[in-house]
C-alpha cells in the first residue's frame, strides 16, 4: 500500500484524500472553511477506514476539503459536487456532510450513491452508537454525562442518554472538562480534548461523540489516570451501519442493529489491558491485514 492518495479537483479549490486504494468503496466528510488543512482530511479519512475495519467490512475512509470564504462558498460547493460525480458513479469517493456542507448541497449525488441511507438518521445513528458505547462500558442508568460538543447530533444525542437513565449535566464550554460527572462526550471539534483537558477530567469515561476529539497525548494521560477514553471510530460506528444497511429493513431494525454492535464492540476492547482505543485498534488492524498487503501508517487521533 503507497499510503493516501490526494486528488486535487479543478475548476475548484478543493481536494479528496482516499486512504485505501483497493477499498471497494470509500466514504467520508467533506468540510468547506477559508483553509481546510490537508492534514486534517487524512486524518479524517483514516478514522472512517478504522471504523469500517472495525465492522468487518473491506471498505475505506475518504475525506474531502473546499477551500471558500462564505460568499463564494455555494458556488465552490456546486463546483465540487460536478467535479465529483465521477468518483461518486464508481465508488471511488462517496461524501457526507460536514462544516459548511449541509444534506442539500450533495443531493444530486445521491443516486448514484450506493449507500441505503443519508441525511439526519445517519446523525441520530451516531448518536445512538455513541450512548450505546457509554452504556456498554460503565452503564448510564443513574450516572451524570456532560456533553463537550455534538454538533447536529446533540439534541438525539441527549434524547438517547435520558432513554437509558442517565441526566445531561449542563455544563458552560469553559468547564465541562471540571464537571463532576460520570461521563464526558466530547466532539466540537478533533482535539477538542488535549493533554491539558485529559488531566482536569473528572469523569471517569471519554467517548467520543465527533472524529477524533482527543490526542495522543490526551489518550496517554487518560491511561494513567485510568480514564477509559473510547475510540471514535467504534462509538460513531452507527453512521456507517445505517448506510450500508439493506434498504429493506426498517429504521427501528437499523437502530437495534447499531446498538447491539456498537455494544458488543466495546464490551470487547473494555477490559483490555491495553485500554479500550488500542484493543479497538488491534482488532481493526487485524481485519485489514486480511486484505491488505501493508497496514496504513498512523492510528485515528488528532495530532
Amino acid at each position: 500500500m503507497s499510503g493516501p492518495r490526494t486528488i486535487q479537483l479543478s475548476g475548484v479549490d478543493a481536494f479528496v484524500t482516499v486512504d485505501l486504494d483497493e477499498a471497494e468503496a470509500s466514504s467520508g466528510p467533506v468540510r468547506r472553511a477559508r483553509k481546510v488543512l490537508p492534514g486534517g482530511v487524512r486524518d479524517l479519512a483514516r478514522s472512517q477506514t478504522y471504523t469500517y475495519a472495525a465492522l468487518g467490512m473491506r471498505r475505506g475512509g475518504a475525506s474531502a476539503g473546499i477551500n471558500a470564504v462564505d460568499g463564494a462558498g455555494a458556488e465552490a460547493v456546486a463546483a465540487f459536487v460536478e467535479q465529483v460525480a465521477p468518483l461518486v458513479a464508481d465508488g471511488t469517493y462517496l461524501p457526507d456532510p460536514a462544516k459548511g456542507v449541509g444534506e442539500a448541497d450533495l443531493a444530486k449525488l445521491r443516486a448514484a450513491d450506493p449507500r441505503s441511507r443519508s441525511g439526519a438518521f445517519l446523525a441520530e445513528c451516531e448518536a445512538l452508537s455513541a450512548t450505546a458505547a457509554a452504556d456498554a462500558a460503565v452503564g448510564l442508568d443513574g450516572r451524570t454525562a456532560a456533553i463537550e460538543g455534538a454538533g447536529a447530533g446533540g439534541p438525539a444525542l441527549a434524547a438517547a442518554l435520558a432513554e437509558r437513565g442517565a441526566t445531561v449535566v449542563s455544563t458552560s464550554p469553559e468547564s465541562w472538562a471540571e464537571a463532576p460527572v460520570d461521563v464526558v462526550f466530547a466532539g466540537s471539534k478533533m482535539g477538542a480534548v488535549n493533554h491539558g483537558a485529559a488531566s482536569s477530567l473528572q469523569a471517569r469515561l471519554l467517548v467520543p461523540c465527533g472524529r477524533l476529539p482527543f490526542t495522543a497525548k490526551a489518550l496517554a494521560v487518560c491511561r494513567h489516570r485510568d480514564i477509559l477514553a473510547l475510540p471514535d471510530f467504534v462509538t460513531l460506528a452507527g453512521s456507517a451501519i445505517a448506510a450500508w444497511s439493506d434498504p429493506g429493513t426498517s429504521d427501528d431494525e437499523v437502530r437495534s442493529a447499531v446498538a447491539a454492535t456498537v455494544a458488543e464492540l466495546v464490551a470487547a476492547a473494555a477490559g483490555h489491558p491495553d485500554g479500550p482505543f488500542l484493543a479497538a485498534c488491534y482488532e481493526a488492524e487485524s481485519f485489514l491485514a486480511t486484505w491488505q498487503d501493508e497496514l496504513p501508517f498512523g492510528r485515528p487521533l488528532a495530532p
